[in-house]
């Protein structure tokens, strides 16, 4: 009976649990990017907090702050400057699409009669059945993306107050977890429900998952990203930052790259007679932009995460579809944890086995 009474009272105690977690998380849900975002930047910048600290033993206060003015100065307050100009050329281009003054099956034909004729007849017949069915649907998927970016920049704008409040609380949250991160993370992980060993190795997993996703591909797809800006600001393209921006966004996905923006305008640069334009896109394109990846990843990135790239692409994908911008953080997390776990249990089955075997 008392067996019987202690199982009831642990599943009970378990319950209850599980039903306090649900209900904080809901919450604190219209915070949870905020949340995400301050754990990041605490795990992130916890090395220089550190420094702070051998410098300032007795004053946790004084170097989390300190660290915090570093994040501000040196990330938030940049971030800040290019979304504000980021989202005023792109509600700019937005407006001239709308007034015709940007028409893109205009571009398209342009391009398409450049081609050779050969070509053009490989292109009128292609799947889409007609070139003009192709240019007209490709027209309407770059308006409809610019439109739904134009949309989202006046959401952000109504919604200034609620971005601020979440900006406000991500920044107060990140002083704390600055401050007792050296804590919080070994209570988090003893906490868990689960063997020293395999915590310690999940742990370990998401740690160097993030770093390798913030620190390096983020890193490496902000600085082609900007070489990118910078090229079609030579060349004379008009909003060069969105341009950048659409770069930094496709460099963060394995197989696609940067080359997915840079090679279409090359394309029609040459195909409309901008031929230097054309060229040093191509140069920077190949030479610059897509040599940084392989230069700066490895300085920045000190270990493998171990996850597949077309794993890494779908999860960013889901990731970004799922929950937004925080999506480039989690989806690659969960597929590396997800690995992690399912190694850890198959090394666990094999170890059985072996002993299985041995005794028998």
């Amino acid at each position: 009976m008392a067996i019987r009474r202690d199982r009831v009272e642990n599943g009970g105690f378990i319950l209850t649990v599980v039903l306090l977690t649900i209900g904080l998380t809901l919450i604190v849900s219209s915070f949870i990017g905020a949340l995400l975002w301050a754990a990041l930047a605490a795990l992130l910048f916890q090395p220089i907090f550190q420094r702070l600290l051998a410098r300032w033993p007795d004053h946790r206060n004084r170097a989390a702050a300190a660290t915090l003015l570093i994040i501000t100065v040196a990330v938030v307050i940049p971030a800040v400057i290019i979304a504000s100009l980021v989202i005023d050329q792109a509600a700019g281009v937005y407006t001239q699409i709308r007034s015709g003054q940007i028409n893109f099956a205009v571009y398209f034909q342009q391009v398409h009669d450049a081609l050779p004729l050969r070509l053009q007849r490989l292109v009128d017949s292609s799947g889409f059945g007609s070139f003009d069915r192709a240019q007209a649907r490709i027209s309407d998927a770059v308006g409809s993306s610019a439109s739904t970016l134009a949309r989202r920049a006046v959401s952000i704008g109504a919604n200034a107050a609620a971005f601020m409040l979440a900006f406000g609380v991500g920044l107060y949250v990140t002083f704390f977890l600055l401050r007792d991160g050296d804590r919080i993370g070994p209570a988090v992980v003893r906490a868990l429900p689960l063997r020293a060993d395999v915590a310690n190795r999940l742990a370990e997993k998401f740690e160097a998952v993030v770093r390798a996703t913030v620190k390096g591909s983020g890193l490496v797809a902000l600085a082609q990203g900007a070489l990118g800006a910078i090229t079609f600001w030579i060349v004379g393209l008009p909003a060069a930052l969105l341009w950048g921006m659409l770069m930094v966004i496709a460099a963060l996905l394995p197989a696609i790259g940067p080359a997915i923006i840079w090679g279409p305008v090359a394309i029609y640069l040459l195909a409309t007679g901008a031929a230097w334009q054309g060229v040093v896109v191509i140069v920077s394109g190949v030479v610059v932009i897509g040599l940084a990846d392989n230069i700066l990843r490895p300085m920045l990135v000190g270990r493998d995460t171990g996850i597949p790239d077309w794993l890494v692409l779908v999860t960013t994908l889901g990731g970004i579809d799922l929950i937004g911008l925080s999506g480039i953080v989690v989806g690659p997390v969960l597929a590396a944890l997800f690995i992690t776990a399912w190694q850890i249990l198959t090394e666990e089955r094999t170890g059985a086995k072996a002993e299985a075997v041995a005794e028998g």
